[in-house]
C-alpha cells in the first residue's frame, strides 16, 4: 500500500530533463489564446488569462453547480487477487453510451471508496455528471480506488527512499481495467467510445493504461501525469489532450513536455495546454475549459 506521503515523494521526483524550445509541433497554451506552431486544430481555451478573474470565475461556478453530483455514484467492490472499490455513475439515457474512466490522484489513494470523489477529484468525476452535458453527452462514468497506485513501482524499498519506477502494466491499472471489461458485459456500453482521464498519479496511471491496452481508449485526458516508465509514445493513435501548469512544484512540466515530445517523434498529434502562473492544481482550469467535453465525445475508435 502506498501512503500520500511515499506518492508525494515518488511522483515529485522526476528529472527535470532538456527542453528543446525549438522542438516542432508543439501546442503550448503559455497564453490562453496563443498557441505555438500547431499541426492539429486545438479546441478555443476559456478566454482570460489562467490567472485572470473571469477564468478563475469559471473554476467557481464548477464547485457550485457541481455540489451533491458525487451522491449520484453508486458504490461498489470488485474481488480479484486483492478487492479495489469503485464507484459508478449510471446514466438516465437508453441505448449504447460511452464510459468515462477517471484515475485519482495520490489524495485518492486508500481503500474507503469516498476519497477518490473528494478533494481535487471533484473535477474530473462531476464534470461529466453536470446536468447540461449528461443531457448532451449521456455516459457511464467509472472511478476505481487504489492503494497501491497505478503505475507499476518497486514498493520494497519504499522505507529506505522513494519507490523505484517499473516497466509494465501497474497493478492499480491492472484491476480497473478488469472492472472495465465487466462493466462492458454488464451494461450497454459503447465499446468504440471508451476514454480515460486522470490527474498527477492518475495522469501518470492514463499514461500506463493507453501503453499497456493499445488501441482500446477513444481518447485520453490527461492533468500533469507523473513519473512512470511510459514516455509518452504509447498507442500514438489515441487521440489525447495534456495539461500542465508552467509553476508546477509537485511534477515539473518538463515531465509532460517529454512525453509529448516523444509522442510527435513517434507519430502521435497529441494537444498539449500549459497555463502560465498555474501549479500542481492544473486539473482546475482543465476539467472547466468550456470545450473538453465536447473534445472528449466527439473522438470515437476506429
Amino acid at each position: 500500500m502506498i501512503t500520500r506521503r511515499t506518492a508525494i515523494q515518488l511522483f515529485g521526483s522526476a528529472s527535470a530533463g532538456a527542453w528543446l524550445a525549438s522542438q516542432i509541433g508543439f501546442d503550448l497554451a503559455l497564453s490562453p489564446n496563443a498557441f505555438a506552431a500547431r499541426p492539429d486544430p486545438t479546441p478555443p481555451l476559456a478566454p482570460g488569462a489562467p490567472t485572470s478573474p473571469e477564468r478563475l470565475a469559471l473554476i467557481d461556478t464548477f464547485k457550485k453547480q457541481s455540489d451533491g453530483l458525487e451522491k449520484k455514484f453508486e458504490a461498489s467492490t470488485y474481488k480479484s487477487d486483492w478487492v479495489m472499490p469503485y464507484r459508478l455513475f449510471r446514466p438516465q439515457a437508453a441505448g449504447k453510451l460511452p464510459l468515462v474512466v477517471y484515475l485519482h490522484g495520490s489524495g485518492g489513494l486508500g481503500d474507503d471508496n469516498l476519497k477518490q470523489l473528494g478533494l481535487g477529484n471533484v473535477f474530473g468525476t462531476r464534470v461529466w455528471l453536470l446536468p447540461e452535458n449528461q443531457k448532451r453527452f449521456p455516459c457511464y462514468v467509472f472511478v476505481p480506488q487504489t492503494d497501491r497506485g497505478w503505475a507499476r513501482y518497486d514498493l520494497s524499498q519504499s522505507s529506505q527512499g522513494r519507490a523505484k519506477v517499473l516497466p509494465g502494466l501497474g497493478e492499480g491499472s491492472r484491476l480497473a481495467l478488469e472492472i472495465v471489461d465487466a462493466l462492458r458485459r454488464e451494461f450497454a456500453i459503447d465499446e468504440r467510445r471508451i476514454y480515460v482521464t486522470g490527474q498527477s498519479m492518475g495522469g501518470a496511471g492514463t499514461w500506463n493504461m493507453i501503453t499497456h491496452r493499445p488501441n482500446f481508449f477513444a481518447a485520453a485526458v490527461i492533468c500533469c501525469g507523473s513519473v512512470s516508465a511510459e514516455d509518452g509514445s504509447g498507442s500514438i493513435n489515441t487521440a489525447l489532450w495534456n495539461f500542465h501548469g508552467a509553476s508546477d512544484q509537485s511534477v515539473p512540466v518538463s515531465v509532460s513536455r517529454e512525453r509529448i515530445a516523444a509522442r510527435r517523434k513517434a507519430g502521435g498529434r497529441p494537444l498539449y495546454t500549459e497555463y502560465a502562473g498555474v501549479d500542481h492544481n492544473v486539473w482546475e482550469w482543465a476539467y472547466t475549459e468550456p470545450e473538453l467535453v465536447r473534445w472528449v465525445f466527439a473522438q470515437s475508435r476506429g
